[in-house]
């Protein structure tokens, strides 16, 4: 009797631990879901279904463009942009780069880019809402950022730090580097 129970216990987890490699198994790339990316080049089609018969929606036009990753199917990702729009684009026009928006929600504003993790220390610039940085680490607090002033024809980059809560690109909390 004791043996069949602990077969019957091993038969179990085995059972358990099936189910969570098939589920492994339904996402084709086996990356979490979501997740955030950005765009790889430029112009990007976003279609309304997985593949190229399926109509345009909109285009991205600005390489490096963050956007959530939500689902997959074969080599196509169903992307969210910041506005909540949808829309399915190949897995080889994304790439894993960060990238993020500064608090485009808050239309009109500027935002101080730091020197430092502290509101603190100095300030290296001021950012619009909306204005596009790349994402180099994130301690669940603050980002590590830089960005490019196109209005000076690119020749400025400016490097500092932001709140995680000011960029779209990032989840509440997230680390990573």
């Amino acid at each position: 009797m004791f043996f069949r129970i602990v077969f019957a216990a091993l038969c179990l987890s085995l059972a358990g631990f099936a189910q969570t490699a098939v589920l492994a198994q339904d996402n084709p790339s086996g990356l979490p879901l979501p997740r955030f990316a950005s765009t790889r080049s430029s112009p990007i089609n976003v279609r309304v279904g997985p593949g190229t018969r399926y109509d345009v929606a909109w285009v991205y036009v600005k390489p490096g463009t963050p956007i959530e990753i939500i689902q997959e199917f074969d080599t196509w990702r169903k992307i969210r942009d910041f506005d909540g729009s949808e829309g399915w684009v190949h897995q080889n026009l994304l790439q894993g780069k960060r990238a993020g928006l500064v608090a485009p929600w808050r239309t009109g504003e500027q935002l101080a880019l730091f020197t430092g993790k502290s509101e603190d220390g100095g300030v290296r610039a001021y950012l619009p809402a909306g204005f596009l940085v790349d994402i180099s680490q994130c301690d669940g607090r603050w980002c590590a950022v830089s960005a490019v002033d196109h209005a000076n024809g690119g020749n400025a980059t400016y490097s500092g730090y932001l709140q995680q809560e000011a960029l779209w690109g990032v989840y509440r909390d997230e680390e990573f580097d």
